[in-house]
């Protein structure tokens, strides 16, 4: 058969793919990109924004809580369910439309082919429908799935995931979520604000993605609070005589209605036939790549986004598309800085993961600031005056390495610790910067006047004086 011949082959048309594609198109390359699954992004269609709608009107009906203690009282706050999923799903469908109107939506048949794709060899692709394009250069975009256990896949539609979570027309009355890493932390409270009665369980002996055991222990405390969670144990599933679910870890159990299986998402590479690449996969079925260039060993093949299955976040893969669809059309492969690392999970409160992570720190060499929330002014009008922010830095000069905290807006302070981080900066010279009042930004403040009780670079001068500008 006669194969179509194109200078680049982009396999996935998500968030990686169509940022691959910013550089592809304008370079004057002839190109294809290729997907026979849904269109629209993992993060609009199941992850970021559906989950984030939910996620804020979970805190808006929360809040009433707390109204009595500012002295609001009278009116009926109502809440619907169906309603509710109704909006989740009408904000999903927006983001999806927008992402598809700006992308596929205005490409020719010639450029975008609604097929699967599978290797011949690195520069052969056959389509699903038996055609083949012969490519110089080809980028693997193809996103990720939930992962379900294959045991569990027998209970069918009481195995939620955030694939058909937000098609839920009505909630149950009861859930476990197994597995509290970021998206099971996020819904299983979002959930539990909603009246669902939520178990979390997590094999793992801290939730949330974090890292740093003093916040590992406050959001525990906090989050359980709650809902009770249970760690430390792998968790099993039994169906019931009336057809609940029966949820074990280790001694404890629980009968519900659903379970929500958040153990993470797997890359989508079975359909590729890797093998032809002529490279050794990995466990996982991934081959093996450079993270600065994207690059496939040897191969005219790159890989981005969640399909590399190592930085599964928007901002990541929008990044790695970029470096990927640079060097698909560049006479030679170049090398990119990757930026600070920035984890968010938008539970209440926020837990946020910047720079450089504890277990790889080396604390001969590293010091720490800390503050508590619950005496911050501005979290105690909020009400949300819970949880802890932890700082790192390198004893020796002061430059700032990496961040943990639970904390209300932590999302803000997480950015803005992150910037400073890239940019190399000392503690001193965060401390010399403005600090207004009354703003969470003064809990960063204090942690950062702790730490710089630590450190042993005091040779810039003192820091609460204003700098001479005669």
């Amino acid at each position: 058969m006669e194969a179509r011949i194109v200078d680049v082959a982009i396999i996935g048309a998500g968030s990686a793919g169509l940022y691959a594609l910013s550089k592809v198109s304008p370079s004057g390359k002839s190109w294809v990109l290729i997907d026979g699954g849904e269109i629209g992004t993992t993060c609009a269609r199941v992850g970021c924004m559906p989950s984030k709608a939910l996620i804020q009107v979970a805190e808006d009906l929360h809040r009433r809580n707390i109204f009595s203690r500012y002295g609001l009282a009278g009116g009926n706050l109502m809440m619907d369910i169906p309603e509710v999923m109704d909006f989740v799903r009408h904000m999903r469908d927006t983001f999806v439309d927008r992402v598809v109107a700006n992308s596929t939506e205005k490409m020719d048949p010639e450029h975008f082919i609604p097929q699967y794709a599978r290797f011949l060899d690195p520069n052969l692709l056959e389509l699903g429908d038996g055609r083949r394009i012969r490519t110089k250069k080809v980028i693997i975009a193809t996103g990720s799935t939930p992962i379900i256990p294959q045991a569990w896949q027998t209970f069918g539609d009481d195995i939620l995931t955030t694939g058909n979570l937000f098609e839920q027309e009505n909630l149950p009355r009861s859930i476990a979520v197994i597995g509290l890493g970021v998206i099971g932390l996020e819904m299983g409270q979002s959930l539990s604000r909603l009246g669902v009665d939520v178990t979390g369980i997590d094999q793992l002996k801290t939730i949330g993605g974090v890292d740093d055991p003093e916040v590992a222990k406050t959001i525990v405390e906090i989050i359980g609070k709650e809902f009770p969670i249970w760690l430390g144990e792998a968790a099993e599933i039994t169906r019931e005589a009336n057809g609940k679910l029966r949820v074990s870890a280790g001694a404890k159990s629980v009968v519900v209605d659903k379970v929500l299986a958040s153990l993470g998402r797997r890359p989508n590479l079975d359909r590729l036939n890797l093998q032809a690449l002529g490279v050794t996969l990995d466990s996982r079925g991934t081959p093996p790549y450079n993270p600065t260039t994207m690059q496939i060993a040897h191969l005219p093949v790159f890989i981005a986004g969640d399909a590399n299955g190592v930085r599964a976040l928007l901002h990541e893969a929008g990044d790695e598309g970029r470096i990927a669809g640079h060097n698909a059309v560049s006479a030679t492969i170049t090398a990119f800085r990757r930026k600070t690392p920035l984890n968010i999970n938008f539970c209440d409160p926020n837990i946020c993961q910047v720079g450089a992570r504890w277990s790889n720190l080396d604390w001969e060499r590293t010091a720490i600031g800390e503050v508590r929330f619950a005496p911050v002014g501005r979290a105690m009008i909020m009400g949300k005056n819970k949880g802890v922010l932890r700082v790192y830095a390198d004893k020796k000069s002061g430059r700032l390495l990496g961040a943990e905290m639970a904390c209300p807006k932590g999302e803000n302070l997480a950015h803005l610790l992150a910037w400073c981080i890239q940019k190399e900066m000392t503690v001193g010279e965060l401390l010399r910067m403005p600090f207004y009042h009354p703003v969470i930004e003064e809990a960063l403040q204090a942690a950062l006047y702790d730490l710089y009780g630590k450190i042993e670079a005091k040779n810039e001068g003192p820091i609460a004086e204003l700098h001479s500008i005669s």
